[in-house]
């Protein structure tokens, strides 16, 4: 099955190329905001009508604006106008996408209040503004961007742009996403398609239990030290922030040492993106079942523990485990989050009474078998997982 994937590569242009992406960057954002201010009021007359089978008012409904329109309206007649003429100055694909992707956040929004999108509540979009501090622009296929011989990123009206290629391409893609992060750094985001690719099968099987002291403990006696990434960097995050405190207001100054904060913190997120990775792979590599606990992680993160969840991560290594199962034929499945695990011994199958977090060794009343709380939970969850399937 083909499935749409996502390459990052770290992009380094010259002082002429970032001053020409920072150009294209403030094009996006201004036609951006200047469809909002052709939809938002619109939409809002339209909601005071209430739905067409139970109007609150009277009057006629107005048609909402579309891309198309927009476009022929923001973009190509905008040029015409001293106020916009400088919209010519950049490629008119990001402009064009960035008006359809206006149109999906609407759509988005819309379907997030009648229950049709699926998740989180989806707010309506927002105006974008210059003290943003990640910026991008997509370029689709007909931009005619191109990957040059000399593995360079050829982008209209801003030149070739150096990359470092960390690996291969997997196929050809059909678009580029040029961002620019809080820490001042470039990347391209390449969309690619590409099919399954699965992995000999193996007999192992594995579950998971996700913590805090360990940040992973296996059913296999295994145990996977927490890296507490961002605990380690506090002390210098501490430091960095206390400076940037100091800074006047509006300073050059104060957006160095926002600069130095940001790559702080972005220091200590790749970290733990990377740590995520590798894991997930050798996880998914060695074992042909993985078998975790559906945890409630946004409830976790509002106790007294927030700081310790958020540092772990274990959503984002969850979904990880996900999608490379997916796309390497092996069995992924979550366990219910109201499983006993720590409470149920892996032996006879006996529920024995709740237990606070100090307790990490425990003996069943039932068979008499003393059992470390971690080891015993990921054979729990292993055994659960299996008997879903």
């Amino acid at each position: 099955m083909a499935v749409q994937l996502r390459y990052q590569y770290r992009l380094y242009p010259d002082e002429a190329q970032r001053a020409a992406l920072a150009r294209l960057f403030g094009c996006v954002r201004t036609v951006w905001n200047d469809a909002l201010v052709q939809v938002k009021p619109v939409k809002a007359s339209n909601k005071l009508l209430g739905p067409p089978k139970a109007r609150t008012a009277e009057g006629p409904y107005q048609r909402v604006p579309k891309s198309p329109d927009l476009s022929r309206e923001l973009i190509a007649g905008a040029k015409k106008t001293p106020q916009r003429e400088w919209l010519d100055q950049v490629s008119a694909v990001p402009l064009q996408q960035v008006l359809r992707d206006a149109d999906k956040a609407w759509a988005a929004h819309e379907d997030s209040k009648t229950g049709q999108r699926k998740g989180p509540k989806v707010g309506h979009p927002k105006f974008k503004s210059r003290r943003d501090h990640r910026q991008s622009a997509r370029f689709t296929a007909n931009a005619k961007w191109k990957i040059t011989p000399a593995g360079k990123l050829s982008l209209p009206k801003i030149g070739d742009v150096k990359v470092t290629w960390s690996r291969d391409l997997p196929s050809a893609p059909t678009s580029v996403t040029v961002v620019k992060d809080a820490a001042g750094r470039y990347f391209a985001s390449f969309v690619v398609e590409t099919g399954d690719e699965p992995l000999p099968e193996t007999t192992p099987e594995v579950g998971i239990d996700l913590g805090l002291t360990h940040f992973a403990v296996l059913s296999d006696g295994t145990k996977i030290a927490n890296p507490r990434f961002l605990r380690r960097a506090e002390r210098k995050l501490k430091k960095a922030q206390r400076i940037l405190s100091r800074k006047q207001e509006g300073s050059a100054n104060r957006d160095k040492a926002r600069v130095k904060v940001a790559r702080a913190h972005a220091k200590v997120a790749d970290a733990r993106r990377e740590f995520h990775h590798q894991l997930s792979t050798t996880l998914i590599r060695e074992n042909q079942g993985i078998y975790v606990e559906d945890l409630a992680v946004k409830g976790l993160a509002r106790t007294r523990l927030a700081k310790s969840v958020h540092d772990a991560g274990w959503a984002a290594f969850v979904h990880m485990l996900e999608y490379k199962a997916r796309r390497c034929g092996r069995t992924f499945a979550k366990v219910s989050r109201f499983l006993p695990s720590s409470q149920t011994c892996s032996e006879c199958w006996a529920v024995d009474a709740p237990k606070p977090l100090h307790v990490r060794e425990w003996t069943c009343k039932a068979c008499t078998t003393t059992h470390d709380r971690d080891v015993n939970s990921a054979r729990v969850v292993l055994a659960a997982g299996r008997a879903d399937r």
